[in-house]
């Protein structure tokens, strides 16, 4: 089981959003660079960052941040938010992101994924963040009205490497991911899926272990708010 701990970029600082919802976040005092290094520290190898001004302008605003991380810690990090288009794609891999995520510009655009896995094999990971078993887009303002299951089945054989499993409900509450809804994602994908939104606990994380293809967990809220203890969580990390 990978552990990825996470970084969300907002104004240059690590913030969480409670659902989702940019009017409900909690902004922590530690910049980037420094929760990086926190995480490089204890020994953790893989790191998931989104980039929530991306999210919300489709630019690559925090690139800068983003490369100096990957420079100073020789961390494997999937980053996403707002990437919409190959140049951006391009920029991140040039820095040395291991995986860029795709999200609603994949669902809203089922050609550019599949162009995109092609284009740059092995790199394309693809964020499926659901709402009561529907899609959700636009940094999660818009629901798209496709089930998370039938869009999988569509896209199942365009080459993703790694698709993230995100529940929106659960996202910054602490209440356990829906691990039912991950178990029915990972019977069909073809690539190892990744639990998001929700932990509050190590024994969550003991639970997963036991989901059939499924690589790894993301853990946020739990680790700023000290529910989660770094020295614990790296035990699980393998």
């Amino acid at each position: 089981m990978k552990i990825f701990p996470a970084i969300d970029i907002k104004d240059k600082k690590c913030v969480r959003l409670v659902k989702g919802d940019f009017a409900n976040k909690t902004v922590y005092e530690i910049s980037p660079i420094e929760q990086a290094s926190k995480y490089k520290d204890h020994g953790f190898k893989n790191l998931h960052i989104i980039d929530l001004d991306g999210a919300l302008t489709g630019e690559t605003t925090n690139l800068d941040i983003i490369q100096e991380i990957i420079n100073k810690f020789d961390l494997r990090v999937e980053i996403g938010g707002g990437i919409r288009n190959f140049e951006s794609i391009q920029k991140y891999i040039n820095i040395g992101a291991e995986k860029i995520i795709l999200g609603s510009a994949a669902i809203k655009d089922k050609i550019f994924l599949k162009e995109a896995c092609e284009k740059f094999p092995n790199r394309i990971a693809l964020g499926l963040d659901a709402k009561d078993g529907y899609l959700s887009i636009s940094g999660w303002k818009e629901n798209s009205n496709q089930l998370t299951l039938d869009y999988l089945k569509e896209v199942n054989d365009y080459g993703v490497s790694r698709l993230i499993y995100t529940d929106i409900n659960r996202d910054g509450m602490k209440q356990s991911p829906n691990l039912d809804e991950t178990l029915k994602v990972a019977e069909i994908s073809r690539c190892p899926v990744i639990i998001s939104g929700g932990v509050s606990s190590i024994d969550d994380i003991k639970k997963a272990k036991s989901l059939k293809n499924v690589e790894g967990i993301i853990v946020g809220k739990a680790i700023y708010d000290g529910d989660i203890k770094l020295d614990e969580l790296v035990k699980e990390d393998a």
